[in-house]
């Protein structure tokens, strides 16, 4: 049995042009290192850059200064949200991000409601300014 397993190991690197000797990653000598490509540029963010949530905050601010406003809250979120289903779209089987982005949607809907409770009118320009359904 041992003698059969030999023969079929000689016989698959000899039919590779490979000796015995050699150990398995002699094989990728021959590969030049350019040929390795790292497919970063097409990777999506799991989160928002500072630029673009200081540039969110500037637009949905209802005052000079605003960052706590349920307002700049629930756009802050609704960035995250779309730049995570962006994230989603290429990683299917991320079921730990998932989870926060459930986490977030939740939060967002709690925000929400809190405004609808406070002001309708803001709330109805809010959705409207983020093209959120509802």
């Amino acid at each position: 049995m041992i003698h059969t397993f030999l023969l079929r190991q000689t016989l698959l690197y000899a039919r590779i042009g490979f000796h015995r000797a050699d150990p398995p990653w002699a094989l990728l000598d021959d590969i030049p290192a350019c040929a390795i490509t790292l497919n970063l540029l097409k990777e999506t963010p799991m989160s928002i850059t500072a630029e673009e949530k200081a540039r969110v905050m500037k637009e949905f601010a209802t005052k000079e200064g605003d960052t706590g406003s349920p307002e700049v809250q629930v756009a802050i979120l609704t960035s995250r949200i779309t730049t995570l289903t962006e994230h989603f779209k290429t990683h299917k089987k991320d079921n730990h991000g998932r989870r926060g982005l459930l986490k977030m949607v939740a939060l967002r809907r709690k925000l929400l409601d809190y405004t609808k409770a406070k002001d309708e009118a803001r709330y109805q320009d809010l959705i409207k300014r983020l093209g959120i359904r509802r």
